[in-house]
């Protein structure tokens, strides 16, 4: 018999389909918010309206705005962000932008509730993994009391975890932070914001979705639920991916797209552990700078390949939500990622054959390579579907 928990984190509301600045009025009226920090996409800041009509709106309720987060968020950045919030004395944070932003803001938080201002003051709230057992440490802290609000306009879903990644600078490691309160209070998608996303981070990040909802449905820690929404955002995500590849225009393409991502998170939003397409993504964003929603066309269709001999039924049941359950998980995903003309080998994202055995060490640090459903014994077998995907 099946058994397990699910976990249900404080996030009050997604609203979805709106214009988001008419939402998010709304939201700091009903949050009681005076002064708003505006964590914001530097594209859009500089070289659209979008960000303007927002603090025009919020008016004197507006406190501060920062736009310098890189992608994989260096912590030294975060720092910085965390400073303009609280010389503005912030007690909401408005994210507008990528996976990157909204992950920012999430330390961000952390850095307000604990007056972090030094690069070695997020050490004791790491979550820790052991190389050798996969055994997490994660540390038990005060969360906190500056909350966000998320405008994603990607498809990457960082904005329903409960964890917010960073990257140290020194060891460069993408490492997470995690605690319930840094999940997002609100969410909103506004799917004509995202005509402004580049096209090609668009498609990349809801191959991301894509993989998150693969490796919760097929996780061993999953549950029902995560199984059936798992399974209907790989009926929704394709077909609204190849929509919008086609007419980047389509609107109701991208709201069906925000609404597969959603459904796709479930699993993380729940403490779902997801496997190594994620792990090893992990390593590669962090250590070489890929981008994640590369990282996902690059791993997928192996790690898929690689755990078929433990998670045969669930693949079944994947490519039947794919479209065709005569062929198989991986060569589906294989075929998709060559639809939307996304990255599909270690070379082609500039990842070369020198880096492959710090990457397979280094992956053995990440907690969801130790939740794969076929156990990686070692870096050895990490450095193996690197080879393969080479």
């Amino acid at each position: 018999m099946r058994q397990g928990h699910f976990t249900i984190p404080p996030m009050e509301r997604v609203y979805f389909g709106r214009p988001y600045v008419e939402v998010v009025l709304e939201e700091v009226e009903r949050l009681g918010a005076q002064r708003v920090f505006l964590l914001v996409s530097n594209t859009l800041n500089n070289k659209t309206d979008e960000i303007n009509k927002l603090r025009d709106a919020l008016g004197e309720k507006f406190a501060a705005i920062y736009d310098d987060i890189p992608a994989h968020i260096p912590r030294d950045a975060v720092l910085r962000g965390a400073a303009v919030a609280r010389a503005a004395d912030a007690d909401l944070i408005v994210s507008v932008g990528g996976g990157s932003v909204t992950d920012a803001g999430k330390n961000i938080a952390l850095c307000l509730e604990h007056n972090i201002t030094e690069l070695d003051q997020f050490e004791p709230f790491r979550l820790k993994t052991d190389p050798l057992t996969g055994i997490v440490e994660a540390p038990v802290f005060r969360g906190p009391s500056v909350r966000q609000i998320a405008v994603p306009t990607t498809l990457s879903g960082g904005e329903f975890h409960q964890s917010g990644g960073s990257n140290d600078p020194v060891k460069h490691l993408k490492q997470s932070i995690r605690n319930p309160l840094m999940i997002p209070r609100t969410v909103i998608f506004d799917p004509a914001l995202t005509l402004h996303t580049p096209l090609g981070l668009w498609l990349s990040t809801g191959m991301r979705s894509v993989d998150h909802a693969v490796e919760s449905f097929y996780s061993p820690f999953g549950s029902p639920f995560v199984d059936g929404t798992a399974l209907q955002a790989l009926r929704i995500l394709p077909e609204a991916l190849k929509r919008t590849k086609t007419n980047p225009d389509d609107l109701e393409a991208r709201a069906q797209a925000q609404a597969g991502m959603w459904l796709s998170q479930m699993g993380m939003w729940s403490l779902v552990p997801m496997g190594a397409s994620h792990g090893i993504g992990h390593v590669l964003a962090g250590t070489a700078g890929v981008p994640h929603g590369h990282c996902t066309c690059v791993t997928l269709p192996e790690i898929l390949r690689f755990n078929k001999p433990v998670t045969q039924a669930k693949q079944k049941l994947i490519s039947e939500a794919l479209g065709d359950p005569t062929r198989e998980a991986a060569d589906l995903v294989a075929d998709l990622i060559s639809f939307l003309e996304m990255p599909d080998r270690l070379h082609k994202v500039g990842v070369t054959p020198d880096k492959f055995e710090q990457i397979a060490k280094n992956a053995m640090l990440d907690r969801w390579v130790h939740s794969n459903p076929r156990k990686l014994t070692g870096s050895e077998e990490v450095l193996e579907i690197l080879n393969a995907i080479a």
